[in-house]
């Protein structure tokens, strides 16, 4: 319980504009409302109506905006009541809380080159970041690996085949698991396909740690890391080991 004089957390209300399911259990939601004060790379804690008393935090894919447009990129965790949820289920006009910006990453953008890793919907802060660093006006060279269990867990290929080509310093590497698809068919990647993407020449293989490694060591760089913990301390791990400052990284867990 709060005491006299205690207050709240701030919160801001925004409200689901886009809800596109791209994978069996990964969706891009896109909300409008209240200007959030966040800075890019940050998490956020979020509540929908479905859950009114449950609070998960999500990193926006876009800095911040004052007409207050936010995009969260959500994977359903296995076994997460919530995730899923937010994937199946969130519908336009849903109205989300948003609040307690916390940690996040940090780029300078006069600094030295950067290098960033995402694994997964670990991409959505690595965006911002990077759509933050287009507003200014010499950007550091910027290398993003990319990293999915196949194919077609590249889920936003098509958006980063089209950044990669506007931004003259931007470097987009994709990695993949495996270099093949699974069999069973997943009815939302069908529907949402496109034919703007990395070609199977593009594709590097193996774990993002083993491919980012295999680069040797980013002694004179800003390294970011962001994916599951699992893909994270594997990472850190290889950086470390090639020679790379633990000084000079900055990494988050989903």
């Amino acid at each position: 319980m709060l005491g006299n004089g205690a207050q709240h957390p701030p919160e801001w209300t925004s409200t689901v504009v886009g809800h596109h399911r791209l994978r069996h259990d990964l969706a891009v939601i896109r909300l409008i409302g209240e200007f959030v004060p966040f800075a890019a790379g940050q998490s956020v804690e979020v509540g929908m109506p479905q859950h009114p008393h449950v609070r998960r935090r999500l990193s926006p894919a876009l800095p911040p905006s004052l007409d207050g447009k936010l995009e969260f990129h959500v994977r359903a965790i296995p076994g997460g009541w919530c995730s899923g949820t937010m994937v199946a289920d969130t519908r336009p006009g849903d109205e989300w809380r948003i609040g307690t910006p916390r940690g996040g990453f940090h780029v300078d953008p006069d600094g030295e080159e950067v290098v960033m890793v995402a694994g997964g919907t670990g991409l959505a802060p690595m965006r911002a970041q990077i759509l933050e660093l287009a507003r200014t006006p010499t950007p550091p060279q910027t290398y993003l690996f990319v990293g999915g269990r196949s194919p077609r867990d590249l889920y936003a290929a098509d958006m980063l085949h089209l950044l990669s080509g506007e931004l003259p310093w931007l470097t987009v590497i994709p990695v993949v698991e495996d270099l093949t698809d699974p069999n069973r068919v997943d009815e939302w990647y069908e529907r949402s396909r496109v034919d703007i993407g990395f070609s199977a020449d593009d594709l590097l293989h193996g774990t993002l740690a083993e491919v980012v490694g295999s680069h040797g060591a980013f002694t004179k760089h800003q390294v970011l890391v962001c994916g599951s913990p699992a893909m994270v301390a594997s990472t850190l791990d290889e950086l470390i080991e090639t020679g790379t400052p633990a000084e000079r990284i900055q990494f988050e867990g989903l």
